[in-house]
């Protein structure tokens, strides 16, 4: 079968559109393909800084026939009515319709059709056309004396040629031709810009790769990235030294390149006092090349890189190494500029006196001086929310009230938390925002500060993705927390909730943090007292008023997790002074609370389903009162392991048939005693029955008391065989409307006691 080969050459494609541009071209070609009525074997995309190529296989060489039937009116209507008819078919005449005949309707025309298959060639003549002009680029341009006509073409850099051929192995390949733009299709292509820049007459695919290769043209964006990386490993052995291997910078640079050579530069050692982190961003942010370090010696960076060449120059490549070492010395000074400017005094010591005072910081101190800065020129977090000072006290201040429940220092998870935005106000960190956090904690061990200070410095921002690791160290827990829970309550807040499509504060991932944080550490902690303290510490801080006092009661009632008692209890203590911030409390809204659990408890659901857990049995188990998370997770487990028993099965199946009678019966207005009469008992498997509910019950209860749900898991599973024999044996609707009644209280103690672990009717099966 015939092969099509496509290519579109340009000036350079930036290496971040070529991936996606190249997948986009061989959807929108091969859809093409098959809604004009022609198959394919399979179909590879390829892409380089100027061509992006598809190689389609087996393709038909002609689309089928389409046949169709238009049902027309019946042959006794109305002259209009036929001839409205005959032109929808596009006849002539009624001679060239059928007359079919229905039992009911009596005889019809029916216009029997048939559209004639068209060439291949003739359909990707008019497809590829109108593939390049719709194509989404995110952005592109229209260039030359065509750029003023209306509707000229728009490409992301000017398009130059376009190569496209079709045929059969066997055969001659044809040249499938059409038109651009002014740009006419053909067989076609060119090599490396400096090296070959001359025309290739290309046949088909396999002489197309061998014809650019023997051009200095590597068309395998796969195979460009591993002659990069071997090569640069290669070489960084030969020099007794190892690559620090960079999968996104090797993406993005073997699309800067066709044809790649790998040369080694250098700058002087003294560079090397700057942490390895900025060499390495440096270097890379704008050179794009690679670092190495001596083998086996950890972080510690050599002073040496590695650069990857589009040209094998006549030198060599000294010359390019050596133009390259320039610009990145240029770099790495105003890199080592900027980290021994952080670590010296500011010159606005003076007026950084209140902030200071405020948070406790010593201004002998850089990191300290930085967090008083960023307190003092009232960055703002957020319109509504305040300044980065005011968000930093609120997670200063739920921090120390979580410490406690996490088994981290008060003090220290404080302190981190005061510290942890700080270096924001640093240079480093204002050039390199990703190094943010890292810096912070590079400062914070310069200047004295406890590693576990220092550690939640840099680990409260994770997790930052759902494969990004979790901060196990308590005071990094704490401070984690606090920041991504203030984050949550504050967007909350003010109503900023994520929509179906849009997340612009990555409250989702915020969501995800606190629930893996949660799990993976295994705290035992409600998150509900939290949230409704932190959104009260919200709306305080938005009333501009003395908080004082009100803060306190919170931080008192979170500290013992009893918001909702305790410091309402303090607050109704504290009425008689009246403070400002009273009507606050008493307009507080619940339902902001109760709607950020529900998105909490949606996240988990799908947390847990990621994690292959059933949605019935997450459903089962969570209520929308459920705020501890750790709990949750554990009954879902317990619950999924019971069910994966025969016994749990079982029981599952008698508690849904209880449900199930006991629903209809109710919904009968059939009466049902309020509690269980042993003396109406007629059956001994009633009283088998009623004496398992009464163990298991106890059982079960008390294994929850201690957060056991396996425990309570095996104490509801003894009660198969009873509930198995007492629907075998005992007909539930007896004529007796009194024992009918106990009957039917004995099934509602069935419900009651797996409702104690479980909602067992959203359980499938």
């Amino acid at each position: 079968m015939p092969d099509l080969l496509l290519e579109l050459r340009s000036e350079e494609i930036p290496a971040r559109m070529q991936r996606k541009a190249a997948g986009d071209l061989r959807k929108m070609v091969t859809d093409g393909l098959v809604d004009a009525g022609l198959t394919y074997e399979g179909c590879q995309e390829y892409w380089t800084p100027r061509r992006l190529a598809l190689d389609i296989r087996g393709v038909t060489a002609r689309s089928k026939d389409v046949r169709e039937e238009i049902k027309g009116p019946s042959t006794k209507a109305p002259e209009p009515a036929v001839q409205g008819f005959l032109r929808k078919a596009g006849l002539s005449s009624v001679s060239e319709a059928h007359v079919h005949s229905d039992p009911k309707k009596g005889d019809f025309y029916v216009a029997h059709l048939v559209k004639p298959g068209r060439a291949a060639e003739e359909i990707v003549a008019e497809l590829v056309p109108a593939v390049i002009r719709a194509f989404p680029w995110p952005k592109s341009m229209r260039w030359g004396a065509a750029s003023a006509r209306p509707g000229s073409l728009r490409w992301v850099r000017p398009l130059q040629s376009i190569l496209c051929t079709f045929g059969p192995e066997t055969e001659e390949p044809v040249m499938v031709d059409f038109e651009v733009d002014g740009i006419r299709s053909g067989n076609v292509t060119y090599g490396h810009r400096f090296h070959a820049p001359g025309e290739i007459v290309v046949r088909r695919f396999d002489d197309y790769v061998a014809k650019l290769e023997a051009a200095k043209v590597v068309l395998d964006a796969e195979r460009r990235k591993r002659v990069i990386l071997d090569d640069a490993k290669n070489l960084a052995f030969a020099s007794g030294l190892e690559l620090v291997e960079d999968e996104g910078l090797l993406e993005e640079v073997s699309g800067l390149v066709e044809w790649p050579v790998v040369l080694m530069g250098e700058f002087e050692e003294s560079f090397l006092d700057i942490p390895p982190e900025v060499i390495r961003l440096t270097i890379r942010a704008n050179q794009k090349c690679f670092v190495v370090r001596p083998s086996g010696e950890g972080e510690r960076l050599a002073n040496r890189f590695l650069l990857t060449a589009n040209i094998e120059a006549r030198d060599g490549g000294a010359e390019i190494a050596h133009g390259n070492g320039k610009v990145v010395r240029a770099r790495l000074s105003d890199a080592l500029y900027f980290w021994k400017t952080d670590q010296s005094d500011l010159p606005d010591l003076p007026a950084l006196k209140p902030s200071a005072e405020k948070f406790g910081l010593d201004l002998n101190k850089p990191l300290d001086q930085r967090m008083a800065r960023l307190d003092r020129q009232g960055v703002t977090f957020h319109a509504k929310l305040g300044t980065q000072g005011e968000r930093v006290e609120r997670i200063r201040k739920l921090a120390r009230d979580l410490a406690p429940l996490v088994g981290a220092d008060s003090d220290q998870a404080a302190r981190a938390a005061v510290l942890a935005k700080a270096d924001l106000q640093t240079e480093i960190v204002g050039e390199f925002p990703e190094l943010q956090g890292a810096m912070g904690r590079k400062y914070a061990l310069l200047q004295g500060e406890p590693d576990s200070v220092a550690a939640a410095i840099e680990e409260h921002y994770k997790p930052q993705g759902p494969s990004d690791r979790v901060p196990t160290d308590p005071v990094s827990v704490a401070v984690a927390l606090a920041d991504k829970l203030d984050t949550l309550t504050g967007f909350w807040t003010i109503d900023e909730k994520p929509t179906g499509s849009k997340d612009p504060y990555a409250l989702r991932r915020a969501a995800l943090g606190v629930i893996r944080i949660v799990l993976e550490n295994g705290l035992n902690v409600s998150i509900d007292p939290f949230n409704d303290v932190q959104i009260l510490r919200h709306q305080i801080g938005a009333s501009h008023a003395a908080p004082g006092r009100l803060d306190a009661i919170l931080s008192a009632g979170a500290g013992g997790g009893l918001f909702g008692d305790r410091a309402r209890a303090l607050i109704a203590e504290a009425r008689a002074d009246a403070p400002a911030w009273l009507p606050l409390v008493d307009k507080h809204d619940p339902s902001i609370s109760d709607s950020l659990r529900g998105f909490l408890q949606d996240r988990l659901k799908v947390h847990l389903r990621d994690g292959g857990v059933r949605h019935d049995i997450i459903d089962a188990v969570i209520t929308p009162e459920s705020c501890n998370l750790l709990m949750i997770m554990r009954r879902v487990e317990a619950l999924g392991s019971l069910l994966d028993t025969e016994a749990g099965k079982n029981l599952l199946a008698g508690t849904k048939r209880a449900a199930n009678i006991l629903a209809a019966e109710e919904k009968k207005g059939t009466a049902v005693a309020e509690t269980v009469d042993p003396a109406l008992f007629v059956l001994p498997a009633e009283d088998a029955l009623f004496a398992a509910l009464n163990q298991a019950e106890k059982e079960a209860a008390e294994a929850i008391r201690r957060e056991d749900f396996s425990g309570a898991m095996r104490a509801l599973a003894t009660l198969r065989e009873p509930v198995d024999s007492f629907f075998e044996q005992v007909l539930v609707n007896d004529d007796d409307p009194a024992v009918r009644a106990n009957r039917l209280a004995l099934l509602s103690r069935i419900r009651a006691a797996t409702g104690q672990v479980a909602d067992f009717s959203k359980i499938a099966g």
